[in-house]
């Protein structure tokens, strides 16, 4: 750490002071007192913001910070970089700025650091605008309360907990458990129901050759031309992990007030947290629980408010948000798993168990809600996901009883079958999200019993010979049913009929 003494402050600086407050210059001009850790204690600058950009003038060039810790008679400024070339006694101007970063449709396809710099290779970004990384979540009345779907393909989600546009559903569980692998599947069918949504996922700490392979499939799935990749990896100051939400929230805010609909994914908020953490202890905040800051809530709560579907005054605009967060063996009554749990309207919990016994998605049907997306849940996909929440609770109530087969009365087994075909059906390859009509008419076959001669061990080979010969023999009907209206009686019936047809070749 580079500081100085009481001598040398005599020497060198007191005098530079004393000038400066003669002239009334420490508002404007300000000096660096000590610096490490990538934290700069800088006295003068007394106009300066929260927020606001400090330009410290080194051998080297230009070094910007941002001021964070605003105390009586100095400032704690955290740098946007390393700290090599910065040292005490040097100069300190304020930028006239808050910090923002590039936005706009020319990040589409790029990968970019926190402050819009690339990080692909590729030409440098110019935009026309430019966004305000910290800002005001919009109000209450600027709002619209959620009512278009936001389909992720994941049956088991869109069927039990849907998303709407303007909702904030947090991802939870251990590593390792497919969080990311829900996110990107979600981002995959964006594009592949060709719905507009712009996604930006935003990594935060990721190792670089994780980002590298995501980006590289999703290039081939067809996704990355409608999304922003906002990288950092575990080696980059804390400044950088702490700014990726926010900058990554500002380029999504673009789309959003512009009548656009974004998608923001953030990888992960735990990494964020402890981010926040490093750089508090070393602004010398009070620590409190576990060390976190007090406002540690706020970190996160202003983050997620941004997200929101917008009044019709507004352009009608949305942006979602799917925050991941880490739990450590599946206690999500940790700190920062129940901070944010508070904050967003529901979450989506993959338990470890499940994803081990090969039940992947490995959603918690018990753990799992979702507060808002009911109401914009699409007709058809609600109109046969009620039986299906209450044929899984049933069957996760009767399950323990599964082992004594021979003891159980007929409707007690016929429950537990029926579990095991939903939870067989529920079942889900990573990068194969469906559409609303694969959705509706595998999930019609097992709850309205046209799947009941079929083994759970065949349910998956039946509803993939289902959906090709639906799709083979009455494409109009599943174009009808893929619009979302409830189905009608006649499409039913074709469903029961295709079904019935294709179970001879699995019963048993």
């Amino acid at each position: 750490m580079t500081t100085l003494s009481i001598t040398e402050l005599s020497k060198e600086l007191r005098h530079a002071i004393e000038q400066l407050e003669t002239t009334g210059s420490l508002d404007e001009v300000g000096i660096v007192m000590r610096v490490g850790d990538g934290v700069a204690w800088i006295h003068g600058l007394h106009s300066a913001g929260y927020s606001e950009v400090l330009q410290i003038e080194t051998d080297d060039g230009i070094v910007e910070a941002f001021a964070l810790n605003l105390l009586e008679d100095e400032i704690g400024a955290v740098l946007l970089g390393r700290d090599m070339g910065v040292k005490a006694g040097q100069t300190v101007r304020l930028k006239g700025t808050v910090l923002d970063v590039p936005v706009g449709p020319e990040l589409l396809g790029r990968v970019v650091d926190p402050l819009g710099r690339p990080l692909d290779g590729g030409p440098a970004i110019k935009t026309k605008q430019r966004g305000i990384v910290e800002r005001e979540a919009i109000g209450v009345m600027g709002r619209k309360s959620v009512h278009e779907p936001l389909m992720t393909g994941i049956a088991s989600i869109d069927a039990m907990f849907p998303i709407g546009r303007g909702q904030r559903e947090l991802i939870i569980g251990d590593r390792q458990t497919g969080k990311t692998a829900l996110a990107i599947d979600t981002m995959i069918n964006q594009a592949k129901q060709k719905t507009g949504v712009i996604n930006v996922y935003v990594a935060v700490g990721q190792k670089l050759s994780k980002i590298a392979r995501l980006v590289e499939r999703l290039k081939q799935e067809g996704v990355m031309e409608q999304t922003i990749v906002v990288a950092t990896s575990p080696s980059d100051p804390a400044s950088l992990l702490y700014l990726a939400p926010y900058s990554g929230t500002a380029m999504g805010e673009y789309f959003r007030d512009n009548s656009q609909h974004a998608l923001m994914i953030y990888d992960d908020l735990t990494k964020h947290a402890v981010a926040y953490r490093q750089m508090s202890l070393l602004l010398r905040r009070p620590p409190g629980r576990e060390a976190y800051p007090g406002d540690v809530f706020y970190l996160h709560s202003r983050l997620l408010e941004r997200s929101a579907k917008l009044s019709d005054d507004l352009g009608a605009g949305s942006l979602t948000a799917l925050p991941i967060i880490e739990t450590q063996a599946g206690d999500i009554s940790a700190y920062i798993p129940t901070n944010v749990i508070s904050i967003t309207d529901g979450q989506i919990f993959l338990e470890t168990d499940l994803f081990y016994q090969g039940i992947r998605p490995a959603i918690s049907a018990g753990l799992s809600v979702s507060r808002v997306g009911g109401a914009a849940q699409t007709g058809a996909v609600k109109a046969v996901s009620g039986s299906l929440k209450l044929g899984l609770s049933q069957f996760r109530e009767l399950a323990s009883f599964a082992q004594f087969g021979s003891d159980l009365d007929a409707s007690t087994k016929q429950q537990i079958e029926l579990g095991q075909r939903l939870t067989e059906l529920l079942k889900q390859p990573q990068y194969q999200p469906m559409s609303i009509w694969q959705q509706v008419a595998s999930i019609a076959a097992v709850t309205r019993g046209y799947f009941d001669e079929v083994a759970p061990s065949k349910v998956k080979d039946a509803q993939a010979a289902l959906l090709t010969k639906l799709w083979a023999d009455h494409k109009k009907d599943m174009q009808e049913l893929e619009k979302g209206g409830k189905p009608t009686d006649e499409l039913y019936a074709v469903i029961e009929k295709t079904a019935r047809s294709v179970v001879k070749g699995f019963a048993g």
